[in-house]
């Protein structure tokens, strides 16, 4: 326990001080306790990022919602349905196919990036919404969990009975086995969500456009000018608040289903 709570306030320690500095004004950025509040001025802050460059933060939030959520969506659909094929049907190179994806786990985001750029280069597509949203879909790691869930958690019986009932592979995978897929899903669906959500590399390579930003890549590029604009070192922090906001809610939003996994599982 003492161990859980020294790394517990290792990692909530900045997220505090984010949250301390955003409510301060600029001189009391640098001048009063950075782990401690002194004049909050939080909603004047909130007010002025939201309307600094004719609100351009909200389109960098809602582009980031698009493409993470979609893409975390797509993602999940694609790599539970891959998964499951893997997992409960026999064919041709099957194992090879899986190997392949266990060796797509193990190639880091940041070494396909120039790839991808040449391949959209080609394609005449960067500086586009696709150019982020396509290589978004892509999760191997959910290929592999899935597939690991579904050999676990879909009993072979309950397909065959299902078949006999007269349903069809795709009505079968989406009312019986999508079901008890869940709480893979949903972890799915999280960690590509935050990696789509953090991306930073593939949209700075990918984006010239500001209004196709996600709202990391616009922090950065405010954060690049402060020597120039000094009020923007206060936006960026109050920025980075807002931007973790949607993170933590959905972990909020969504644990209950692990829980719920977890616990039927241990009744059946």
């Amino acid at each position: 326990m003492l161990v859980m709570g020294v790394f517990t306030l290792y990692f909530l320690t900045p997220i505090w001080w984010l949250l301390v500095a955003s409510t301060k004004s600029r001189g009391d950025l640098t001048s009063t306790n950075a782990l401690w509040f002194s004049d909050v001025q939080l909603g004047q802050n909130l007010a002025a990022v939201f309307d600094y460059q004719g609100g351009i933060l909200l389109k960098w939030l809602g582009n980031s919602v698009v493409y993470a959520g979609g893409g975390a969506l797509v993602a999940t659909l694609l790599a539970g349905m891959c998964g499951y094929a893997i997992a409960k049907y026999r064919f041709p190179g099957r194992e090879l196919l899986f190997n392949v994806v266990l060796g797509g786990v193990l190639v880091p985001a940041t070494a396909l990036a120039l790839p991808l750029f040449l391949i959209f280069s080609e394609a005449n597509a960067t500086n586009t919404f696709w150019s982020v949203f396509l290589p978004s879909i892509v999760s191997p790691f959910g290929v592999y969990l899935t597939r690991i869930f579904a050999a676990a958690s879909v009993p072979d019986e309950l397909l065959e009975a299902a078949r006999l009932d007269g349903s069809g592979e795709v009505r079968t995978f989406f009312t019986v086995s999508v079901r008890l897929m869940f709480p893979a899903l949903v972890t799915v669906f999280l960690f590509q969500f935050v990696a789509i959500w953090n991306n930073f590399f593939l949209p700075l390579i990918m984006l010239r456009d500001s209004e196709l930003f996600p709202v990391t890549l616009g922090l950065y590029n405010w954060n690049s000018v402060v020597n120039q604009v000094p009020e923007l070192r206060l936006y960026v922090l109050v920025g980075a608040l807002v931007s973790i906001v949607p993170l933590i809610g959905l972990f909020l939003l969504l644990q209950r289903f692990w829980r719920t996994g977890l616990g039927t599982g241990a009744i059946k």
